[in-house]
């Protein structure tokens, strides 16, 4: 009798005077510490470092390319990331607790989808921009304009934002699932189930994205390849006065080959990390009843959030 009164006195609530009050996970002092340091670094590292990708491409004239117009809005959207969810979801994740309100808590939501998804159809759309750039070289100028690229990240913003609103500033996201909306919601809480349509949809947008990006740069390395063998070839047909220029023309090729499979590889691989974990957990609670432990998700989460930090890294230093 006494342990129990004990366990019920121990218990924390995020809202000790107010009745169905979600509990609160107990951290150590230590341990909360290291999870603000970790989770604080990266929104840190997502806004200082995409201000710095943005301010960097606006200044330079020179940079005002397709390409980099492309990487300035992604930049912007992981900026946005970086302001408006990761310092929020750093509190609810280390305290358990939303301290932000009902409202705030829905525009939380639809911004964290409407940003992710944007930085996601960016990444897509260099990608597309770097299969042309690299197998269609001479007609790469008239094919993909500021014009082009323009429209890319205006259906990047508009789809990603629609989307978002329209499920879950309207409540859709939770059509069918109300009875299990209501048990799993308490004071202190800022939930967001997707119901099993909704969430398909979530995987298929990004499934599209992940394969279209591994196609493509697939094509870029084997074209690569193929260019590099080719002057190879070509060179070795030339007067042996000119064996130092094929030599030359060789060793740039299979470096430029390289630094391509260097680019696919920290692409693809940093994007799966991040965005794998959470699109599975999310898919999978859908269809068994959101049985996923809380600090499962925050991590399948927060893996996610990081790719924001990431890409100002991988885009700004590995394109050209």
């Amino acid at each position: 009798m006494l342990n129990n009164i004990s366990q019920a006195e121990a218990v924390e609530l995020c809202y000790e005077n107010v009745n169905g009050s979600c509990v609160k996970t107990p951290y150590s002092p230590g341990s909360r510490a290291i999870l603000y340091t970790v989770l604080g670094l990266g929104a840190v590292l997502a806004v200082f470092g995409n201000s710095l990708v943005i301010v960097a491409i606006l200044h330079f004239k020179q940079l005002h390319t397709p390409t980099n117009f492309l990487i300035a809005s992604l930049a912007c959207a992981d900026f946005l990331v970086g302001v408006t969810v990761m310092p929020f979801s750093t509190v609810r994740s280390v305290e358990s607790c939303w301290y932000f309100g009902e409202s705030y808590c829905k525009f939380h939501t639809c911004f964290d989808t409407s940003f992710c998804f944007a930085s996601l159809f960016h990444l897509c759309c260099i990608s597309i921009d770097r299969y042309i750039a690299v197998t269609d070289p001479l007609t790469y100028p008239t094919k993909f304009t500021v014009s082009v690229s323009a429209i890319c990240i205006v259906l990047s913003w508009f789809s990603s934002v629609t989307y978002s609103f329209s499920i879950f500033y309207t409540g859709a996201n939770e059509e069918g699932i109300e009875e299990l909306v209501v048990a799993l919601t308490c004071v202190g809480g800022c939930q967001a189930p997707l119901n099993q349509n909704w969430v398909v949809l979530c995987f298929l947008l990004f499934f599209i994205p992940t394969v279209a990006m591994v196609f493509l740069y697939g094509k870029i390395f084997l074209v690569a390849k193929h260019q590099a063998r080719k002057i190879e070839s070509t060179a070795s047909h030339t007067q042996s006065s000119s064996e130092s220029y094929k030599e030359r023309v060789a060793k740039r090729e299979r470096k430029a080959a390289k630094t391509l499979a260097k680019v696919l590889g920290v692409t693809v691989v940093v994007f799966m990390i991040s965005w794998l974990p959470y699109t599975i957990d999310t898919l999978i609670d859908a269809f068994m009843g959101f049985i996923t432990p809380a600090y499962i998700f925050e991590i399948c989460c927060w893996f996610a959030y990081y790719n924001s930090a990431m890409n100002p890294l991988i885009y700004a230093l590995f394109y050209p």
